[in-house]
């Protein structure tokens, strides 16, 4: 945790990362039933990818300008609670996490490397379909802690026109 958060910020952002854990076991738990019941992740990428279109619609603006869609997408709480550090241009918005609160509630399930990056994945893809619904951006993950990296390193970039 960040040391320069106030003692009762920091319980605060910590009450906050338990819940994001608790959320990440429920889907933990939903993940290896559909899969014991022989589903494969495709369902997952979809519902994850489809509850990311709806806040993408109905939680942000809609704008072209990526630092108030920065201002929107991360706010202090986020920032605290993922470690987040981020930088913004007019073309570019890069955030770089330090911590994942749902890679280490699935660190605490499971130490299968392959799955815990499978789901992460699928995480993303809120992201990415948040993204999808503004028509001037593109989404690009990079290293993630989930395969084993220490940061994670998510971009939304303008589209050239």
């Amino acid at each position: 945790m960040y040391s320069n958060i106030p003692e009762d910020r920091g319980q605060h952002i910590k009450d906050l990362r338990d819940g994001i854990e608790h959320r990440a076991t429920w889907f933990y738990y939903m993940f290896m039933e559909a899969k014991k019941r022989g589903l494969d992740s495709d369902f997952a990428h979809e519902a994850i990818r489809k509850c990311g279109c709806f806040h993408g619609e109905n939680k942000y603006t809609q704008t072209s300008d990526l630092k108030v869609f920065e201002k929107e997408f991360i706010s202090d709480n986020v920032r605290n609670i993922f470690q987040m550090d981020t930088e913004c241009t007019d073309e570019q918005l890069d955030i770089t996490f330090h911590y994942c609160p749902l890679v280490a509630a699935w660190r605490k399930l499971t130490d299968d490397e392959e799955l815990i990056a499978e789901m992460c994945e699928i995480a993303m893809d809120g992201d990415r379909g948040i993204c999808s619904q503004f028509k001037d951006f593109n989404f690009h993950l990079g290293k993630t802690i989930a395969k084993g990296d220490s940061i994670c390193e998510v971009t939304f970039k303008k589209n050239q026109e």
